[in-house]
């Protein structure tokens, strides 16, 4: 009697253990799948993937209510080429004329050497953006060693950083453009950074700011630099 009775607990407990199972398991599934195809997704990796290309057509781009027509070639990322909406815009371009990307050229583009010509572009919205004038005076000024400002190379104004500052590894430039001051940015050479860039910061438009950077060996160019990169950055809003 007693195994009898113990079979027949087994039977009940059974009876409700394996369509707990089943249910469990088609909820774990149908969740996976709500999840997989409803919850919204990361930008793609293909978005942000540096895919060089030699072809020249037109690709439009939007960002900040302005419109942007960029060639191809200029594109570092493969998925900014499809065009449309965008928060920013990388762009690379060879010295001394701010060429795109060719095949003849893809040696010098993939260099990263301390005399390398590539120079790194970015677009992007920036509703707080600060002037390089505003920038000097509200956040590098309290920076600074105090009484540097020496002649730098080619008619630069050369800063030190505080040596208790974020920016203690960089020297700041201070130029004058035809627009106001242009403030760079550079990191010192070090045996640990052999190959040190310049990196500037400006206002393109309101809500929209740029900024490129490219190697300290190329300081010297500076003021043609900026000029070149101006005359780019307004083809692209003119290219049709």
């Amino acid at each position: 009697m007693r195994r009898t009775d113990d079979d027949e607990t087994i039977k009940k407990r059974s009876g409700w253990v394996i369509p707990l199972a089943v249910f469990l398991v088609t909820f774990l599934l149908s969740a996976g799948f709500l999840l997989f195809y409803l919850a919204p997704s990361g930008p793609a990796l293909f978005d942000k993937q540096v895919n060089p290309t030699a072809r020249s057509e037109m690709v439009t781009l939007r960002l900040a209510g302005r419109t942007f027509y960029i060639p191809a070639n200029y594109l570092l990322y493969a998925g900014t080429r499809q065009g449309g909406d965008r928060k920013d815009i990388a762009i690379f371009a060879l010295l001394p004329n701010l060429t795109g990307w060719s095949n003849w050229d893809a040696e010098a583009f993939a260099s990263n050497s301390a005399d390398s010509k590539v120079v790194y572009l970015t677009i992007k919205a920036d509703k707080l953006g600060l002037s390089e004038e505003q920038k000097l005076a509200r956040v590098y000024k309290d920076y600074l060693e105090p009484g540097s400002g020496h002649p730098g190379p080619a008619g630069l104004t050369q800063y030190s950083f505080r040596e208790d500052t974020g920016y203690r590894s960089e020297d700041l430039y201070v130029g004058q453009g035809a627009k106001g001051p242009i403030v760079m940015r550079c990191v010192k050479p070090l045996r640990e950074v052999p190959n040190p860039s310049c990196l500037r910061e400006t206002v393109l438009f309101p809500g929209i700011s740029l900024s490129y950077r490219f190697k300290r060996t190329h300081l010297g160019d500076w003021q043609e630099i900026a000029a070149k990169v101006d005359r780019l950055i307004t083809s692209f809003e003119k290219s049709r």
